[in-house]
């Protein structure tokens, strides 16, 4: 693995203990389709919540969630429709967030984007 994308893992490590610590259960993380791939799938409540994960080290391009555009959302929204429909889940309440992780040194932030869609 080269250094982006052990920045990522270790982003989505983390916001999967984030996640559990508010009350959620990991279903699947980095479910992958041709589609596409959805970083964690979690359940909250009555939602089914598709999250995507996005890490950064520095703000020097942007924030995190200014990565999500409108191409990755439509690319987001078509494997949760695949994966709802290959799971017989077609009726479940939906929420898409995105989770944003800040590495500093060794220390990090979470933020947390509810219903971008």
């Amino acid at each position: 693995m080269y250094k982006p994308h052990i920045l990522g893992k270790n982003g989505e490590d983390i916001a999967t203990e984030y996640l559990m610590q508010k009350g959620y259960k990991i279903i699947e993380r980095n479910f992958y389709c041709k589609i596409g791939e959805i970083d964690i799938i979690a359940l909250k409540d009555e939602y089914l919540v598709f999250i995507e994960v996005k890490t950064r080290s520095s703000n020097n391009y942007g924030v995190p969630s200014e990565s999500v555009t409108k191409e990755k959302i439509k690319h987001l929204y078509r494997t949760a429709r695949y994966y709802l429909y290959t799971r017989n889940l077609q009726n479940e309440f939906v929420r898409f967030d995105v989770i944003e992780v800040y590495f500093k040194n060794s220390e990090y932030k979470v933020n947390h984007i509810m219903q971008i869609i």
